[in-house]
């Protein structure tokens, strides 16, 4: 009876027995003062004894103590194999990031400290039930990384070192929440692609494309087996891995041509000692966070975001880092603005035209050359001020003349032979390729808040000759994204089909990611001839005729959760004026107008399919609930306290609760 426990505890070595119950203690003595010992927080004095005790130096222990946070995940032997795996690439080697930024601080005299907060993998949960609590973990991280601030009272400034899609939103949110501290963003960087294979996008769809013949069992596991093809870093694609961290730049939080560096090498460790030294000068000279994220920086932000093409996610994550600083929340007509304004400047993956890798773009130039442009165009506020402690326009400048710029560029041109202007492209350049502006948000009796389409994204060959998408085609109606992909595997979905996914918004699964549909879509060949449309979101690096955040979303009263199978839809999407409509325009064989076809709309029920999922976590559902009494997707899915406390303090009156 008792050979299972003794297969669990097995052979114990008779030395595991010598316990020792008590040790000497560290040698010497607290740097202590009477003014300390009469005045100082009896936490501050307890912290000397624990910091001495971790092995710090007592005579070391009057430096200024900073804390670095990170999104660290797995385990990783010395010689860097796994002794326990991490959720992913892009958090698996950002400890060595930290370790070289701890050691900067430490060689100036700081005390450094380290926090964690891992993160989950959004490619990893796509089709799972995971997806349920991607976005959600967002806020619930940025909340406890704010903890972790004020739980260490006697930091001086933050290094926030994150990668990846929520996690690094997570910790500007976190970092914009803290106004009076200092704060760097540190970066994660990139996975370089395998030198003969498959982005991390594409290897997505091997399922998809097996299914349909388009490849072979065997292809797809060598191809992938080597997608992600060095062990650290964000996806290789503008995806909102890679576009939160040219957010981060952009917002001045972070040192310049920080983002998309290729993880693991040495220019990407000298950025984290960069940022180390950036955040004690900030605690020199008084700089806050709120010197750094304003109202302007926001600006520049969305201007950036337009011109790199970046991840329709990017919408969610900067009004919610504009709400963390208490700074006036991007409307959507300010997006419109953006968009309309501000070109499309960085060929690579997803876009295009030449799908260049992020390691290439970095390459190129990264952020900064792509401001030197908008600074051409006279788009960016110059003024603001970032982490090096100058303003933009003198990042800038050093920039231009800078010997880094010139060696990165000249090695990309005479080692790789690729042109760094043909990744980051001047406006005329751009202009000859007929690229256009980054987003569209179409309106109509099916979205009557709005809509989503990363408009730049749509295939050219299904535009007319005026660069308008136009589709008008019958409505293949799904409330799970299983029963979609299932359809699209097995031929239920069809050249010239409307796919519509609804209830599937932050109240029905905390709005998911729709990654499998839209990357099976665009590499499947008839793919480019169906649009989707969904009250969930998609993936950065999504593309094709694919409109999501669809508002209201069909749980809370959206006229989307009335579409049925067979109803006629029309879709124009004007990539020109950034314009575009989505309309129930018929049923049957009877054709009517988008104002008759809202009437109907208002007049049915709703799908009798539609009902948040079965496998919702509580936790998604609270979330759910407080985001939408926050303002929900369009102010950017955030926890507005005083919103909340005013709706908790009006429902308890009305239920009589005192």
């Amino acid at each position: 009876m008792y050979e299972q426990i003794t297969s669990i505890m097995g052979e114990t070595a008779s030395n595991c027995f010598d316990i020792i119950a008590h040790a000497p203690g560290a040698a010497g003595r607290l740097p202590l003062t009477d003014d300390l010992l009469r005045n100082a927080p009896s936490g501050d004095l307890f912290g000397m004894s624990q910091n001495v005790g971790m092995g710090w130096k007592p005579g070391e222990l009057n430096g200024k103590q900073f804390l670095i946070l990170s999104t660290q995940g797995g385990i990783r032997n010395e010689d860097g194999s796994p002794a326990a795996l991490g959720y992913h690439t892009g958090h698996w080697e950002v400890g060595l990031l930290m370790k070289a930024a701890a050691e900067e601080l430490s060689s100036r005299g700081g005390i450094p400290f380290a926090g964690y907060v891992s993160d989950p993998c959004d490619g990893r949960s796509q089709g799972t039930t995971g997806m349920f609590d991607s976005l959600p973990y967002r806020n619930d991280a940025a909340m406890v990384f704010r903890r972790l601030i004020r739980s260490l009272p006697t930091r001086k400034g933050v290094l926030g070192v994150a990668t990846c899609d929520k996690g690094l939103p997570a910790m500007m949110l976190a970092l914009a929440g803290m106004p009076q501290l200092p704060g760097v963003i540190v970066p994660g960087g990139v996975t370089l692609p395998p030198t003969d294979g498959e982005d991390a996008g594409k290897i997505q769809t091997i399922g998809a494309r097996y299914v349909n013949g388009e490849i072979s069992l065997e292809m797809a596991s060598d191809l992938g087996c080597r997608a992600c093809a060095t062990p650290g870093g964000g996806c290789q694609f503008l995806g909102t891995a890679a576009t939160a961290q040219v957010v981060a730049e952009a917002l001045g939080m972070t040192v310049p041509h920080a983002a998309l560096a290729p993880s693991g090498q040495p220019i990407w460790f000298e950025m984290a000692r960069q940022s180390s030294r950036a955040l004690i000068h900030m605690e020199s000279q008084g700089m806050r966070m709120a010197d750094i994220v304003t109202d302007a920086s926001i600006r520049n932000a969305m201007t950036v975001h337009a011109a790199f093409g970046g991840s329709t996610n990017l919408l969610l994550h900067i009004p919610a880092i504009a709400h963390a600083a208490g700074l006036t929340v991007p409307t959507v007509q300010d997006w419109i603005q953006v968009n309309k304004n501000v070109p499309r400047l960085v060929s690579a993956l997803p876009n295009g035209p030449i799908f260049y890798p992020t390691i290439r773009v970095f390459q190129a130039g990264g952020v900064p050359e792509v401001m030197l442009h908008l600074r051409q165009l006279g788009l960016l506020d110059e003024s603001v001020p970032t982490v090096t402690g100058t303003s933009l326009g003198q990042v800038l400048d050093w920039w231009e003349s800078s010997e880094r710029r010139h060696l990165m560029r000249k090695q990309l041109k005479e080692q790789d032979g690729i042109d760094p202007d043909s990744v980051i492209m001047s406006v005329e350049h751009a202009q000859r390729l007929g690229i256009s502006s980054t987003v569209t948000f179409p309106t109509g009796n099916i979205a009557p808040e709005g809509s989503v389409i990363k408009s730049t994204s749509i295939d050219p060959a299904v535009l007319d000759e005026h660069g308008v998408y136009r589709h008008r085609g019958r409505a293949k109606v799904f409330t799970t994204e299983r029963e979609a992909i299932h359809a699209i595997k097995t031929g239920g979905i069809l050249a010239g089909d409307v796919v519509v996914l609804l209830g599937r918004g932050p109240s029905g699964t905390g709005m998911e990611e729709t990654y499998q549909l839209t990357s099976a879509l665009k590499h499947l060949p008839f793919g480019k001839y169906v649009s989707l449309i969904t009250d969930a979101r998609f993936s950065g690096v999504s593309t094709g005729a694919c409109i999501g955040h669809v508002g209201p979303e069909a749980l809370a009263g959206g006229p989307i959760g009335k579409l049925r199978n067979g109803d006629l839809i029309d879709i124009a999407v004007d990539r020109n004026t950034l314009e575009g409509s989505i309309n129930f325009v018929g049923e049957g064989d009877l054709e009517f107008s988008p104002e008759e076809g809202a009437l109907i709309l208002a007049q049915r029920p709703f799908h009798p399919d539609m009902r948040p999922d079965e496998a919702l976590p509580d936790d998604t559902k609270l979330w759910a609930a407080l985001q939408s009494v926050s303002g929900g997707t369009w102010r950017g899915n955030v926890y507005d306290v005083e919103r909340i406390v005013t709706a908790l303090e009006a429902g308890k009156k009305a239920l009589g609760w005192y």
